[in-house]
């Protein structure tokens, strides 16, 4: 492949190489190689996901996305805002925009360097799993927001073993065979909740995750009777708002709302994933 043009950005913390594929310039047979080598940290760009922009019949553009190992996403919140961002900044949409993804049609509005989505209505939210861990049984939340997600309330946020803990219930059978993202909150003095949370595809923690933002807030709402909008600051120190509607056990009109940073733009050259 020639050298490709990209733009590193970050959404709260989470961040990503983006590149406009409309004309197909990344060569799909290398695309596995492609994504591991350009995520690698201090080898390479280093990233926590690709996000690749293509053409679409039905709306603005047309993304997929890729976590670090390789692995594609359905959805990204924290992607979702950088990749509307990038439309807009490239002259691919307008400020008002819809995309395409495999979690459905995404919604945003680009008010530099702000970034609003809407999401996709979330499913499956259990208030109740019990699971058996190696240190005992754990109770948590789950809920897909795009993707799946568990959440996990602690009142020691700072001293929980996120990347343990996380990795063992990211693996759990009760979520086999795809797995899920895990994440841990705690609700803080101003009425707002701190999160931490364990990336599946990343296999780590991550600075934040957009989805995994929306889960916490959505079963802190359900569980504390928090209501919208929601302050979730992520471990990055930076805050994302979340706003929902709710009815009853439904919840609808899921906004997210954060900043999507312009870190630097250059040119991938085949060493980049050698």
């Amino acid at each position: 492949m020639d050298p490709i043009a990209f733009t590193k950005m970050s959404g709260s913390g989470n961040d990503f190489i983006l590149i406009d594929n409309r004309d197909r310039v990344v060569d799909e047979a290398q695309l596995p190689r492609f994504i591991t080598g350009i995520c690698r940290r201090r080898t390479s760009v280093g990233a926590d996901g690709v996000i690749l922009i293509e053409p679409s019949a039905s709306a603005d553009f047309r993304w997929r996305f890729f976590n670090s190992d390789g692995s594609p996403a359905e959805m990204c919140g924290n992607g979702a805002r950088c990749a509307a961002r990038f439309a807009f900044i490239h002259g691919i949409a307008g400020a008002d925009m819809r995309f395409e993804t495999e979690a459905g049609v995404i919604h945003a509005r680009v008010n530099e360097p702000q970034v609003r989505v809407k999401l996709t209505d979330p499913h499956g939210l259990r208030q109740t799993v019990r699971l058996e861990l190696a240190s005992g049984p754990l109770q948590v939340s789950s809920i897909n927001t795009g993707v799946p997600h568990v959440v996990v309330m602690t009142s020691d946020l700072e001293n929980t073993d996120v990347r343990g803990l996380g990795l063992e219930i990211r693996r759990h059978p009760e979520f086999a065979p795809a797995g899920t993202n895990v994440n841990f909150i705690r609700v803080d003095s101003d009425g707002g909740i701190a999160i931490r949370t364990y990336e599946r595809g990343v296999e780590d923690e991550t600075l934040a995750c957009g989805t995994g933002s929306v889960a916490g807030a959505l079963v802190a709402a359900v569980t504390l009777s928090l209501k919208s909008p929601l302050r979730v600051r992520t471990r990055s120190g930076e805050t994302l708002t979340v706003h929902f509607r709710r009815d009853g056990g439904r919840f609808h009109d899921i906004y997210q709302e954060g900043c999507a940073r312009l870190i630097y733009a250059g040119h991938l050259c085949e060493e980049a994933w050698r």
